[in-house]
């Protein structure tokens, strides 16, 4: 085998191996937004089951830890709850901690 045909084979590994990581972390990355996506519609079904018991949405999601059972991950994420009013649905946001090493 000459010292080029090595050369090629090399860079085509190379070029191979690039590929295939990032498509891993596309991958990974559109798991961990939907996998936040729905952590969020979780968090959604117990404000709206909140709404339907008691006619009025919770004023934090600690209420619905507190009251429904709703059990937030706060080492894997953020969530940011804004209630305008008791009548207004809240925004809902979940967004996933970066974690090194994942």
């Amino acid at each position: 085998m000459s010292f080029v045909s090595v050369l090629v084979t090399i860079l085509v590994i190379t070029v191979v191996a690039a590929i295939v990581f990032a498509a891993i972390g596309d991958y990974k990355d559109r798991y961990d937004k939907k996998k936040a996506g729905e952590v969020r519609d979780t968090v959604l079904s117990y404000v709206a089951q909140c709404y339907a018991l008691e006619g009025r949405y919770p004023a934090d999601l600690q209420y619905l830890e507190d009251n429904y059972g709703l059990v937030l991950n706060k080492d894997k994420y953020v969530y940011h709850y804004l209630n305008f009013a008791s009548n207004f649905l809240p925004e809902v946001k979940v967004i996933q901690i970066n974690q090194e090493g994942n």
